[in-house]
């Protein structure tokens, strides 16, 4: 049973390794090689030195990916280095038969390029994350430094290992607007895996402080349809005992429910934030 249960996993996993890879090379070959856009990671690099020198990007990204696997072992774990080994060498493959075996050609200006290539390649590597795997590159770089420097955040490496990528591609390709591009590109990627990571089933919490949180309550749930929690609380300067109100919806609701709150108590102490996915009743479900 565990092996036919290991069997299928094995197989899913290679088929979400081909099917990410194959968006996310349609975004590098097709895309963003053609317009000179380097848009961070590993990749980025390889694309400029097949600028430069006219290496394959596909074989560039696995002889770089080498020692970065090596340094993942020794930190990242040998269940996650073989996993993402898999996925480089099927990404790597992929990318190699898409520039030496054009399917389609497309003729984009660059802004497009960008947009489109950053939708792609975040579409392709959110497929490979979401069956715990990546692709190598700067995250996993980013990872090995936080192992050794635990008290650097990952978020700041990676942003800083990938400026650094996209400031030196303006001098590769000669042009200002390479890197600008670039920066469009990573941010619709970064959008892009967002989106699918987390849906877009994104919601609104509220928590209220007032001396007519019951009464606010009442109202949300009668006139919004919407669930509260009430928390114990008091006031750290008064230290008055009151009730917490929290709730949450969706984007589009907050405005009435703003209003609803003033109206019930225009001294209401209201304290707002983006939620970044909301599960459970009312929203998305826990199986999407």
């Amino acid at each position: 049973m565990k092996n036919k249960y290991n069997a299928r996993e094995f197989i899913l996993d290679i088929l979400s390794d081909i099917v990410g890879s194959i968006l996310y090379g349609i975004g590098i070959v097709y895309l963003f090689t053609p317009a000179n856009l380097a848009p961070g990671g590993v990749t980025g690099i390889a694309i400029m030195l097949n600028y430069i020198f006219g290496w394959g990007i596909g074989i560039t990204t696995l002889c770089l990916n080498i020692p970065i696997m090596i340094m993942a072992l020794t930190t990242m774990g040998r269940s996650f280095t073989v996993k993402s080994i898999k996925s480089i060498i099927i990404s790597s493959a992929i990318l190699y038969i898409m520039e030496n075996y054009p399917i389609f050609h497309i003729e984009a200006d660059i802004l497009l390029s960008a947009i489109f290539g950053g939708i792609l390649m975040g579409a392709g590597l959110v497929i490979i994350f979401m069956r715990g795997s990546t692709t190598g590159g700067t995250d996993i770089i980013s990872f090995v430094i936080k192992h050794f420097f635990p008290s650097l955040p990952v978020g700041k490496i990676m942003l800083v290992a990938d400026g650094i990528i996209v400031f030196s591609s303006i001098f590769v390709f000669g042009e200002l607007k390479s890197g600008l591009y670039a920066v469009i590109a990573i941010f619709c990627s970064t959008r892009s895996i967002d989106s699918i990571l987390y849906g877009l089933d994104k919601g609104t919490m509220m928590t209220v402080v007032s001396e007519k949180s019951h009464e606010i309550g009442d109202r949300i749930l009668h006139e919004m349809d919407r669930g509260v929690t009430f928390l114990k609380g008091y006031g750290g300067y008064t230290g008055n005992q009151q009730d917490v109100l929290m709730c949450v919806v969706r984007r589009q609701e907050y405005g009435k429910i703003r209003d609803l709150v003033m109206q019930t108590d225009p001294h209401a102490f209201v304290i707002v934030g983006e939620t970044t996915a909301v599960l459970g009743e009312g929203f998305k479900s826990y199986t999407q």
